[in-house]
C-alpha cells in the first residue's frame, strides 16, 4: 500500500525512452591504454568535465585550480598554436564561476524540498556561461533513435573535441566472483559485408491537384505514404526494386542498389469506384553509408559512432516484421492470437517481440526480446459489441444502451465491407437517426447532374447492390473534415492491432496478461528463439539483399557471482543471507537502530464495512513485533474511527488529521511522531492523505489495509515496523564491514536522481524531478530528498546543482563535515541523452559545489532498467528454483560496449518471470574504481534497501529517487484540483500551470531530511 504501489522500474509516467542519440568525438587508443591514477597536471590535454566557457561582457575572470580528471582517456587536443592537418585548435581556456551555492563554512538554510533560496541567489554567476551545443552519444540503443523528418541523418566528428565523453573501461572486465556460470544471452550476432554501401535518400511526397477538384490536402497521412512508396516500387519498373530498399514510412530510403532521383507521380485508389488521387513521389540523393566505418568503430579505430550507418540497418532489420506484423512503437505483433490466449470482452493478448541493433564487444548484435500486449479483436463491430458491453445481446440493445456503445467505439478505426477498398475510418460517434431515416445531398463526382436528396438505405442498393438489414438502428459516423459519411455497422470491421490499456482490463484479464508478461526463464528463452527462426520475424529477404546475416544462436558469456555482504543487525550482530535467494529474516533479531514511538495515533477508516480491523489484536500485534525488533512502542494516544468517506476530499482529511494531531497534544506533550491509518482498500484519496500529512501538518504516515492486518501474521507486521523504523531516521540492517572501495577515513556521499514524467498524451502538466542523497556515514543507509517541478517531459534536471547543493549542505550540517568523495547514480535516461548528463547536468553539479577550498572528487553512473538484453542459464543447475540466473550475477565482457565502461547486474532474486539485469554505464568516474570494485559497492548496496529483507534490483539511490519522483507526481496530482476548485471557470490548462508552483512541494520542516517516502 504504502509507496503508492511503485513496484517496477520499467517506465514512468509515459515514459522518457526518447532522446537522439548520435555519435560522440574522442581518440580511443584501444583498450587498457593510457589510464593514469593521478590528476590531471597543469595545461593537460585532458578535459574535465567543466568546460571551457566564454565569459559575458563585463564578466570577472577568476581561474580555478585544476579539477581532477576522470579515470581515463579524454580526447585530445593540441595546445593553441600547433600545426594545423587534422588536428583541432584547442579554445583558450575560459573560466569557471565559482563560489555557486551556499559558502564553504555557510549554515543550512533550513528550505525543505526543492532547490533553496540561499542556493539559488548565490549560484547567479557575474558571468553569463554559454553552454556548447551538445553533440551526439556514442554510445547506442537503436531504439532510442528516430530518424528526423526535419533534417537528414550527419554522423559528427571532430566537432566534439569541446565535449566531454565517457571514459573508457579501466581493465579488460572483472574478476571477482564465487564461481562462474555459463549463460545465453538474448543478442544474436549480426553479419554484415564491410565492403557494402546503403545509400541513403530523402523522401518527399506531395498530392497534386486533379481537374475539378474543390479541395487538395496539403498533407498526406502515414498509411498513405507507405501505400504511394509500395505502389511506386512495386509497379514493376527494375529502377525500384522493393526488396532492396527500406523505408521508414515518413522523409528516408535506404537502398541497397542506387535509385533514380528525380519526381514521379503516383497514382492510388482507396479501392472499388473510388477517385484515383495522384502525388508527387520526389527522390533526392542524401549520402553513401560505407560499412567499413561501422567495421573501424567497432574495433575501436574510429571514436564517434557511425549512426546514420546503424539507424539505416536498423531499418533493414525492421523490414520484415514491419510488413507482416502489427507494429505498435517499437515492437511487432502477431497478427493473430493463439487460442488460449482469449481475454474474452472482446480482446485477446497477443504476443510479439522488440528488437534492437547494439555495438558489443564482440560485434553488431541482434537484441530481441519477448512482449505480449492487449488489443481489440478484429471483430465485426457488432460482434464485438456482444463481447465488450455489458448487457448487449443484439442489435436491439444499440439504441438502449446508446452511450456504452459509443464509448466501446469512438476513436476506434474500422475498416467497411460492403465495397472493396484498403482505407481506414476513424469512428466519430452514432448518427442521431437510424439508417431507415438518414438521407443525404449526393453530388455528381463527373458534374453532369445536379445534386440530389438520396435515402442511405436507397443508396446502398443502387450503389452497392447492399441491403441494409438492421434499418432500425443507428449508423457509424465516419464523417471527417466536415464530409459526412455513415454507414450501417453491419457492414464494418475493427481495424487490427488496435490496443487495449491493461488499466482497463478487469481483474482476471489483468493476472492472465500479467502472467503472460512474466514468462518463465525457460518460457522465454524459447519464445525469443522462436521469434528470431519465424518468417515475419528480422530476417527477411530485405535484409538479405543488404548483405547482412544474422546468427540465430544466442550469444553466450561467461557471468560472474558476486558473493553477498555479511551484515549488520542489532541482535546478533553479523547475519548471513539465505545462499540462494540472498534473503533474511528478522525473526529472533533485531533492527541496528530502533527507534522509540513514545507518541502515535491510529485512525481506523474501516467504520462500517463488512471487515472492520480488529483494533485491539492490531494494536498489541503491532507493539509486539516493534518491541521484538529493538523498537519501543507505547500505547497510541488517541484513537479514531472513520470510514472510508473521509478520503473523498483533502478538506476532510486535512481536517481529520489536524484535530487527531489536537486531541494527541492534549493528552500529551509533544507532537505525534507517527499516525497509522487503517484502510479497507486502496483510495484515490491516499494523496490527499500523504500530501496534507507531509505538507501541512507535518506528521509521519503509515498506511496498511484491514483484511492483512488481521490476520496477524508476524511477516506482514515486521514489513510495517522496518518501514515506520525507516521513516524516523532508524536504521534496519548495515553492512557488517565498510563499503567496498572506501574503507578510507573520508566521508563519501551518494547521490540518486531520477524524472517522473505525466502521460504521453499530457502536454501541459510538470515533469517531476527528484535528487536523493546520504546523510550518514559509513552505513549510508539514510536519505534527504528534494523535489522540483520542471517544463513537461523535460529529462535534464534544470535545477540539479542548487538541490545536489542543498543535499550537500544538509550532510554538512549533520556531520560537521562535507563529504570527500560523491558517486551519483542517474536513472530514467537513455544511451542517447548521455551527453546531456555528461555536459549539462554534471557541470551543473560542480558548479553549484566547487569552490576554492571544496572539490570532492565524482564519479557518475547511469542506471538503465529499459532494455531488452535478457539473461538465461545454459544449466537449469546453476540457478535456484524459478530457473534465472543467481543473485549477484555480473557479465562485463561480450555484450558491453566496445571500449565503454559499462556492465550487467543481476543483484536480486528473481521469483516471479525472467529476472531482468540492470545495466550500469559508468560516464565519469574521479574515485578510480575498477570493475571489480564498482561491481562490488553496487551490489552490497542494494542490500541496504530500507523496505525489505532482501537485495533489490536496482541501486537503492535510483531507488529512492524514483519513489520520490512518485510523490511529487501525487502532490502535482493534488495541485492540480485544488486550484480546479478554486475557480470553477478554470481552465485544465491554468491548473497546470499552478501546479509548477514549487511551494505545492515544499515539505513541512519536520519532515524535510527523514525517509518519509518509503
Amino acid at each position: 500500500m504504502e509507496g503508492g504501489g511503485r513496484k517496477n522500474f520499467g517506465r514512468r509516467g509515459g515514459g522518457a525512452s526518447g532522446g537522439r542519440a548520435g555519435g560522440r568525438g574522442g581518440n580511443y587508443q584501444g583498450h587498457g591504454g593510457g589510464r593514469g591514477r593521478g590528476r590531471a597536471p597543469q595545461g593537460s590535454q585532458y578535459q574535465t568535465p567543466v568546460q571551457a566557457y566564454q565569459g559575458g561582457a563585463g564578466g570577472s575572470q577568476i581561474n580555478p585550480s585544476p579539477a581532477p580528471r576522470a579515470w581515463g582517456n579524454r580526447p585530445q587536443q593540441p595546445d593553441q598554436g600547433q600545426g594545423s592537418g587534422t588536428g583541432v585548435q584547442r579554445p583558450a581556456q575560459q573560466p569557471l564561476q565559482v563560489g555557486v551555492g551556499p559558502t564553504p563554512r555557510g549554515t543550512w538554510t533550513g528550505r525543505p524540498w526543492g532547490p533553496s533560496t540561499s542556493a539559488s541567489s548565490l549560484a547567479k554567476p557575474q558571468t553569463q556561461l554559454q553552454p556548447q551545443s551538445p553533440p551526439q552519444s556514442s554510445a547506442v540503443d537503436i531504439q532510442s533513435l528516430k530518424i528526423s523528418e526535419s533534417q537528414h541523418i550527419s554522423s559528427p566528428s571532430e566537432s566534439t573535441e569541446n565535449r566531454t565523453m565517457p571514459i573508457k573501461r579501466p581493465d579488460r572486465g572483472g574478476s571477482l566472483a564465487i564461481r562462474t556460470i555459463p549463460l545465453l544471452v538474448n543478442h544474436f550476432p549480426v553479419n554484415f559485408n564491410p565492403n557494402a554501401t546503403i545509400i541513403h535518400y530523402d523522401v518527399d511526397v506531395k498530392p497534386v491537384a486533379s481537374p475539378g477538384d474543390r479541395f487538395v490536402r496539403k498533407s498526406v497521412s502515414k498509411s498513405d505514404l507507405r501505400l504511394i512508396r509500395d505502389k511506386l516500387f512495386s509497379s514493376g519498373d527494375s529502377r525500384f526494386p522493393l526488396l532492396k530498399t527500406a523505408y521508414d514510412g515518413e522523409k528516408n530510403i535506404f537502398s541497397a542498389v542506387t535509385l533514380p532521383t528525380g519526381e514521379f507521380k503516383v497514382e492510388l485508389s482507396d479501392g472499388e469506384d473510388s477517385k484515383i488521387r495522384s502525388y508527387l513521389f520526389t527522390i533526392k540523393f542524401v549520402n553513401e553509408l560505407k560499412l567499413s566505418k561501422l567495421k573501424d568503430y567497432l574495433r575501436g579505430n574510429l571514436s564517434y559512432i557511425p549512426r546514420d550507418i546503424l539507424q539505416g540497418m536498423d531499418l533493414v532489420m525492421k523490414d520484415n516484421p514491419s510488413r507482416n506484423r502489427i507494429s505498435v512503437g517499437r515492437s511487432f505483433y502477431s497478427p493473430n492470437y493463439r487460442a488460449g490466449d482469449d481475454l474474452h470482452h472482446g480482446l485477446a493478448a497477443y504476443r510479439g517481440f522488440q528488437q534492437s541493433l547494439r555495438p558489443t564487444s564482440q560485434g553488431l548484435t541482434l537484441c530481441l526480446d519477448y512482449s505480449v500486449l492487449a488489443f481489440r479483436k478484429p471483430l465485426p463491430v457488432l460482434e464485438f459489441l456482444k463481447e465488450h458491453v455489458q448487457g448487449f445481446n443484439g442489435v436491439n440493445d444499440v439504441t438502449k444502451l446508446r452511450q456504452k456503445v459509443i464509448g466501446a467505439l469512438k476513436g476506434l478505426k474500422v475498416r467497411v465491407t460492403h465495397r472493396v477498398t484498403k482505407q481506414k475510418y476513424t469512428v466519430s460517434g452514432l448518427t442521431t437517426k437510424n439508417a431507415r431515416g438518414i438521407s443525404f445531398t449526393f453530388d455528381d463526382p463527373d458534374g453532369i447532374n445536379p445534386p440530389t436528396e438520396i435515402n442511405l438505405v436507397g443508396y446502398f442498393m443502387d450503389k452497392w447492390g447492399k441491403n441494409i438489414v438492421y434499418k432500425d438502428i443507428p449508423c457509424l459516423d465516419l464523417s471527417k473534415n466536415n464530409r459526412p459519411n455513415y454507414v450501417p455497422m453491419e457492414f464494418c470491421v475493427l481495424v487490427e492491432g488496435q490496443r487495449y490499456p491493461k488499466e482497463q482490463l478487469d481483474r482476471d484479464a489483468g493476472v492472465f496478461l500479467k502472467k503472460l508478461s512474466l514468462a518463465p526463464s525457460h518460457e522465454r528463452k524459447d519464445t525469443i528463439y522462436e521469434m528470431v527462426h519465424a518468417n515475419d520475424g528480422p530476417c527477411g529477404d530485405v535484409m538479405k539483399n543488404f548483405e547482412i546475416g544474422v546468427d540465430k544462436n544466442m550469444t553466450r558469456v561467461a557471468g560472474r557471482v558476486i558473493g553477498a555482504p555479511d551484515l549488520k543487525l542489532g541482535s546478533p550482530s553479523v547475519v548471513k543471507v539465505d545462499k540462494d535467494k540472498c534473503q533474511w529474516n528478522l525473526v529472533g533479531k533485531s533492527l541496528v537502530e530502533g527507534k522509540s514511538i513514545e507518541r502515535w495515533a491510529l485512525i481506523d477508516f474501516t467504520y462500517g464495512d463488512r471487515f472492520p480491523l480488529h483494533v485491539d489484536p492490531f494494536i498489541n500485534n503491532l507493539r509486539s513485533r516493534c518491541r521484538n525488533l529493538g523498537m519501543s512502542m507505547d500505547e497510541p494516544l488517541w484513537y479514531h474511527s472513520a470510514d472510508m468517506r473521509e478520503f473523498s476530499s483533502i478538506s476532510r482529511i486535512e481536517g481529520l488529521l489536524s484535530s487527531v494531531v489536537k486531541e494527541a497534544m492534549r493528552i500529551k506533550s509533544g507532537k505525534l511522531q507517527l499516525i497509522v491509518c487503517v484502510m479497507t482498500r486502496k483510495d484515490p484519496g491516499y494523496k490527499y492523505l500523504k500530501f496534507v500529512s507531509e505538507t501541512k501538518i507535518g506528521v509521519i504516515t503509515q498506511c496498511c489495509l484491514s483484511m492483512p492486518s488481521n490476520k496477524g501474521q508476524d511477516q506482514y507486521f515486521a514489513n510495517l515496523c522496518i518501514k515506520i523504523n525507516a521513516k524516523l531516521g532508524g536504521s534496519n540492517v548495515e553492512l557488517s564491514g565498510r563499503l567496498p572501495h572506501f574503507e578510507g577515513k573520508e566521508h563519501v556521499m551518494f547521490i540518486g536522481a531520477d524524472v517522473n514524467h505525466p502521460g504521453s498524451k499530457d502536454s501541459s502538466c510538470p515533469s517531476i524531478a527528484a535528487v536523493v542523497g546520504t546523510v550518514n556515514w559509513p552505513a549510508a543507509n539514510r536519505y534527504a530528498a528534494r523535489v522540483c517541478p520542471q517544463d513537461n517531459r523535460k529529462e535534464k534536471i534544470l535545477n540539479y546543482g542548487a538541490m545536489c547543493s542543498d543535499l550537500v549542505n544538509t550532510y554538512a550540517r549533520i556531520n560537521r563535515v562535507r563529504p570527500s568523495k560523491i558517486v551519483v547514480f542517474r536513472d530514467g535516461v537513455s544511451e542517447g541523452q548521455f551527453d546531456m548528463v555528461l555536459n549539462e547536468e554534471l557541470i551543473d553539479l560542480r558548479r553549484a559545489i566547487y569552490n576554492s577550498d571544496y572539490k570532492p572528487t565524482i564519479t557518475l553512473v547511469v542506471a538503465i532498467k529499459r532494455h531488452q538484453t535478457r539473461l538465461f542459464l545454459q544449466n537449469a543447475r546453476d540457478g535456484g528454483a524459478s530457473g534465472n540466473v543467481p543473485p549477484g550475477t555480473v557479465v562485463d565482457t561480450t555484450i558491453v560496449h566496445p571500449f565503454e565502461f559499462d556492465f550487467y547486474l543481476c543483484s536480486h532474486y528473481g521469483g516471479l518471470g525472467t529476472s531482468k539485469p540492470t545495466h550500469y554505464y559508468v560516464l565519469w568516474d574521479e574515485n578510480y574504481f575498477t570493475s571489480d570494485s564498482l561491481q562490488k559497492l553496487i551490489h552490497h548496496m542494494c542490500f541496504t534497501f530500507a523496505r525489505c529483507t532482501k537485495p533489490v534490483s536496482l541501486v537503492p539511490p535510483v531507488y529512492y529517487a524514483d519513489l520520490v519522483a512518485y510523490r511529487g507526481r501525487l502532490f502535482q496530482e493534488v495541485a492540480m484540483e485544488l486550484q480546479s476548485r478554486e475557480s470553477s471557470s478554470s481552465s485544465s490548462s491554468s491548473a497546470a500551470a499552478a501546479s509548477f508552483d514549487q511551494s505545492f512541494y515544499t515539505l513541512h520542516p519536520e519532515l524535510q531530511n527523514i525517509m518519509f517516502f518509503v
